[in-house]
């Protein structure tokens, strides 16, 4: 287990991005009537519409707005949108993971394809990019819930593979396998967490020279803010100070 934070770079982002609210909820709808198209439209039945209304509630989405998305899912109205994923390369030689929900798999790729050539980029193949990241589940809790070693403690006894804490959040990863039986665990300990999800976590980090990090960003902002894109992740780790100047 590692206590050492790798995922400001990425939260500070994310909190940048999140700042267009009326996005955001247009995003988590997505992901909502999709969960709930998928399987049964009850969260307490269906695992994956459970954690898409959780992480939604955790962004203060309305309760109005999350259960019209239930309904739209579980009455089949709607566009039938179909998961997709690509993987690029970024400058200063960051690797990249687009997921997306869309319901035009040739206006997806076009669009991602421009979004990277145009910011410094390129897509690459299927399989170019995934095997430099692991596929983890991810949940996050305020720093509130208790210290470092506490929670620690609490990850180790679940069954957890990692911790990571600063100064706002601890986030605990898991196995892929043993998402749904860790986060029972921790949440009779720690309580529900803010945020449960599948996630590619790097296995190591690129170092960004500061030269590389405006154009980096100019890009990761392009891809969040597509219509298509649920998810962006990325191996970059910029410095404090770069990310003060450029962020």
């Amino acid at each position: 287990m590692a206590g050492h934070s790798k995922f400001k770079n990425i939260m500070h982002r994310k909190g940048r991005a999140d700042a267009a609210r009326s996005k955001l909820f247009s995003k988590l709808s997505r992901e909502i009537t999709v969960a709930a198209k998928s399987g049964m439209p009850d969260p307490a039945m269906n695992p994956r519409l459970r954690l898409a209304v959780t992480n939604a509630r955790a962004e203060s989405m309305p309760k109005d707005n999350i259960e019209r998305a239930i309904k739209k899912g579980a009455g089949g109205d709607g566009e039938n949108y179909e998961e997709v994923r690509y993987e690029g390369f970024g400058p200063g030689g960051v690797n990249i993971i687009v997921e997306g929900l869309t319901d035009n798999r040739n206006r997806a790729a076009s669009n991602i394809r421009t979004i990277f050539s145009k910011n410094g980029g390129n897509l690459g193949a299927s399989g170019s990019v995934t095997f430099q990241f692991d596929r983890l589940g991810e949940l996050t809790y305020p720093a509130s819930v208790g210290s470092e070693d506490k929670v620690m403690e609490a990850a180790i006894e679940a069954g957890a593979q990692d911790v990571e804490s600063d100064e706002e959040s601890h986030i605990v990863y898991t196995a892929f396998e043993d998402f749904a039986e860790v986060a029972a665990a921790l949440e009779g300990v720690l309580g529900e967490a803010k945020t449960s999800k599948i996630v590619w976590r790097p296995k190591t980090y690129v170092n960004v020279d500061a030269e590389a990090v405006p154009t980096l960003l100019k890009l990761i902002d392009a891809l969040d803010d597509d219509d298509d894109v649920q998810n962006v992740y990325g191996d970059y780790d910029i410095s404090d100070e770069d990310m003060e100047k450029f962020g």
